[in-house]
């Protein structure tokens, strides 16, 4: 991969990570909560704190991609992909399902951040 691909590859992450914030915060968090209710009859506040945390580790994230971009950043990411995909597979399993790839988008994630961590400098 070139530094130019590298850069490019990185900041598709990065925009990812803050544009999944933007859309799951965008209405105040509704659209997850009610996701989360309908499918496993959790109560809002429960809900709310999930897509919150959700949002923070996200935010979290695409930040230490942007600035500290070494392999255990992208490690780290790989790890909350894989915790993240799990959890939304036990509560809401029709999810894998959903026609903008809710969680299919998650694969190719994983491959990304898999060649971003060899290629990274070391730490």
């Amino acid at each position: 991969m070139t530094p130019r691909q590298h850069l490019l590859a990185r900041g598709s992450l990065v925009l990812l990570w803050w544009g999944t914030v933007a859309a799951s915060l965008h209405d105040g968090g509704a659209a997850g909560i009610a996701l989360l209710r309908n499918a496993t009859g959790m109560s809002a506040g429960p809900a709310l704190g999930l897509v919150l945390l959700g949002c923070i580790w996200d935010a979290v994230t695409g930040l230490w991609l942007l600035l500290r971009p070494g392999a255990l950043a992208c490690r780290v990411a790989a790890a909350g992909v894989v915790g993240m995909t799990g959890l939304a597979s036990l509560l809401v399993p029709a999810l894998w399902l959903d026609p903008f790839g809710a969680l299919l988008k998650n694969l190719p994630v994983l491959v990304l951040l898999a060649l971003l961590a060899r290629e990274a400098r070391p730490e």
